[in-house]
């Protein structure tokens, strides 16, 4: 499967303009979502203190890029559990064969990310998780608009996340092969899961995911190869998210 590879992972396909999707046509030519996820691994003891995240467990840090499908179109293996998101992208970024944006697309981020070129993060200290809109709480300004409509769209990596590790019970706990054996289970695990989402109508492991939730909520030049914060971008977030604002308000 690894040497076949490129035959597995999704091709990504920007938002069209046309787009009738209440999850994505806001964000005109978005190509996904993207976050990092940790998957506990078995290290040497020497090693443990690298891997070892916030929490205490030992993982890696996993870079997980999605389309709005819910297929992975690109994963990097490797990284130490006490990794940050950002350094893992930057390393993406800068690779070979690493994660390519072209100029003028753009994946969904979360907040622990740079809003920059490429890469379109919510507004900080802003209203934003899914659950802070519940119970029939509306937003009240521009930007708790973007952020409810940016956590929407974003969500499809968490799902994609939670959907991989419930289908294979060797992502949920750590197994005693080397890591590099370890990191291509992790690379053919997320190549099936884009064959079972290709070629499967129905996926019962999605089903079972969502009754889970509902009982329990929770050429080089011509890409971009570095994320860093940006004015222009941050303008155009500001303009989209009072575009947004004020076609839902006309719409009351």
């Amino acid at each position: 499967m690894i040497r076949c590879q490129k035959e597995f992972w999704r091709t990504p396909e920007p938002i069209l303009a046309t787009s009738i999707d209440p999850r994505w046509k806001w964000f005109k030519n978005c190509l996904g979502a993207l976050d990092g996820t940790y998957i506990r691994v078995h290290v040497p003891e020497a090693d443990k203190p690298r891997y070892r995240t916030r929490k205490g467990e030992i993982a890696t840090n996993v870079l997980g890029v999605c389309s709005q499908d819910m297929q992975f179109i690109y994963v990097l293996l490797g990284w130490e559990g006490s990794a940050h998101d950002g350094r893992v992208l930057r390393d993406a970024l800068a690779r070979r064969n690493g994660l390519r944006v072209p100029n003028g697309y753009y994946y969904l981020v979360d907040v622990g990310y740079t809003n920059g070129q490429g890469f379109l993060a919510p507004f900080r200290g802003t209203r934003y998780h899914l659950n802070d809109w519940n119970d029939g709480h509306l937003p009240n300004t521009a930007e708790e608009f973007f952020n409810m409509k940016h956590s929407s769209a974003r969500n499809v990596i968490e799902r994609c996340f939670g959907l991989l590790k419930m289908r294979w019970a060797i992502l949920r706990s750590p197994s005693f092969y080397d890591m590099n054996t370890q990191r291509r289970i992790i690379s053919v695990c997320c190549m099936l899961h884009n064959f079972i989402r290709r070629e499967m109508s129905i996926d019962p492991v999605e089903n079972e995911m969502n009754s889970v939730q509902r009982n329990h909520p929770t050429t080089d030049n011509n890409y971009i190869n570095s994320i860093e914060s940006s004015d222009l971008w941050t303008t155009w977030r500001q303009n989209l998210a009072e575009e947004m604002w004020n076609t839902w308000q006309g719409t009351r």
